[in-house]
């Protein structure tokens, strides 16, 4: 497991990042703070998904709990 930090966080979530893509969504990776928040700006389709919920929480979340250590949650950012 990797410490987190902005680079960590962007390496790990780009293994997530063409399941986005396919469905024409997208994400900014906007912050990463030491106490464990990551800050995400969901784009494209991912924007008015009744779904992004679901993505945030299931997916980048659980991405980033299994390979980044001090992670402790998403926010998203609008």
């Amino acid at each position: 497991m990797e410490e987190i930090s902005f680079d960590s966080v962007d390496k790990a979530l780009q293994k997530f990042r063409p399941y986005l893509l396919r469905d024409g969504g997208d994400y900014e990776l906007i912050d990463v703070t030491q106490d464990g928040i990551v800050k995400i700006r969901l784009l494209g389709a991912c924007v008015t998904c009744p779904s992004s919920d679901m993505t945030l929480k299931m997916g980048i979340e659980l991405t980033l709990s299994e390979k980044i250590f001090g992670f402790k949650e998403v926010v998203q950012v609008f």
